[in-house]
C-alpha cells in the first residue's frame, strides 16, 4: 500500500456498495450486486466481478457480524 493509498475500510457485509473493491489471495473483486441475506438472517451473500478478468463472476459469503476489508473511491 502506498502513502497516497487510503487503509481499507472495515464494514458489515450488509453495509457493502457497488463499486466497493475487496481483495484476497487469488485477486481483487469488485461488488457487482446488492447483498442479501440467506439462511434466515444467518449469512450475508454477495456478487463480486473480478477486477483483472471483466465477465469473471463469484458469490461471497459472510456472516453477517464479520468484518469485510474493503476500498471506496
Amino acid at each position: 500500500m502506498s502513502p497516497s493509498t487510503p487503509p481499507p475500510l472495515r464494514v458489515l457485509p450488509m453495509q457493502l456498495q457497488l463499486g466497493d473493491v475487496l481483495a484476497d489471495e487469488i485477486d481483487e473483486w469488485r461488488v457487482v450486486g446488492s447483498p442479501f441475506t440467506i439462511a434466515g438472517g444467518e449469512m450475508v451473500n454477495v456478487r463480486v466481478e473480478s477486477v483483472k478478468q471483466a465477465g469473471l463472476t463469484q458469490m461471497r459469503a459472510w456472516g453477517p457480524h464479520e468484518r469485510v476489508a474493503v476500498r471506496r473511491g
